[in-house]
């Protein structure tokens, strides 16, 4: 498997994170790309990768979040930072209406920057799309014929929301959420309808444990090991068998991020 989306730079794993890499090969992740969703996170998600090569790739990007605190200078340091042959997509970028942390202005200038500069690179985008009704769509359109690759991460969105993205041709990244029988009912009935080719796994750890762990976690961080519970909940949707989701969802991570 392929963990395509893991915030391994976060203050969580500071301390052992050698030992969750670990676990995460003893459970089958061959490979984790490292999110990146500020400048800062971005440089060190490019440090870490040159510490761990050939297990970990990374994006580089600004989160919607961080929108409306970007240097002046930032768009021309995610440039520099995308000249690493470890970065593999531009992002985490979006926008988000459901905490609003950043103007909506702001969002939409810094997410349209980073498909600009997606585009410029020929680098897939890695998207975030929280609440917005369509908006993250709108702009995907504008430069769709543009953009190498669009992966739609931790998709939580309704039926309109997905056959949007299918219309563009993006894959769909799912996580933990479809694990939870509350919020990810609405995803899990949804699940069948993505194609083979258009389907990634993604941990989102330290968050989105999912809620069919066994045994229980002892905190609530979550870790790349964990992916195969995304992947068994995710076969369950489909009618599909565990090891059919691992191949597809391995070969379509391997295409998109260009992975040795």
């Amino acid at each position: 498997m392929i963990d395509i989306g893991a915030n391994l730079t976060n203050a969580a794993f500071d301390n052992d994170l050698d030992a969750i890499l670990t676990r995460a090969t003893d459970a089958g992740v061959e490979a984790i790309v490292v999110t990146g969703t500020n400048v800062a996170s971005s440089e060190a998600a490019v440090a870490l990768c040159a510490r761990y090569a050939a297990r970990l790739y990374c994006t580089v990007g600004v989160h919607p979040h961080d929108a409306a605190t970007v240097a002046d200078t930032w768009i021309e340091e995610l440039e520099r930072l995308a000249s690493s042959p470890m970065v593999r997509a531009i992002g985490e970028t979006g926008l988000d209406f459901n905490r609003n942390y950043s103007p909506h202005p702001d969002q939409h200038h810094v997410f349209e920057s980073q498909l600009e500069l997606a585009a410029r690179l020929h680098l897939p985008v890695f998207v975030h799309d929280r609440d917005t009704q369509g908006a993250v769509g709108v702009h995907l359109a504008r430069h769709r014929n543009t953009l190498r690759d669009v992966i739609v991460h931790c998709f939580t969105g309704d039926a309109s929301d997905l056959h949007q993205y299918l219309d563009l041709d993006c894959h769909i990244g799912i996580t933990g959420w479809i694990c939870d029988e509350r919020r990810g009912a609405e995803l899990y009935s949804l699940a069948a309808d993505i194609p083979d080719d258009r389907l990634l796994i993604e941990s989102d750890a330290p968050y989105l444990l999912p809620r069919t762990l066994t045994p229980l976690a002892k905190t609530r961080r979550n870790e790349p090991a964990n992916l195969i519970w995304v992947a068994r909940k995710l076969a369950q949707a489909r009618n599909q068998s565990v090891e059919h989701i691992r191949v597809v969802t391995t070969a379509n991570a391997r295409r998109v991020f260009t992975l040795d």
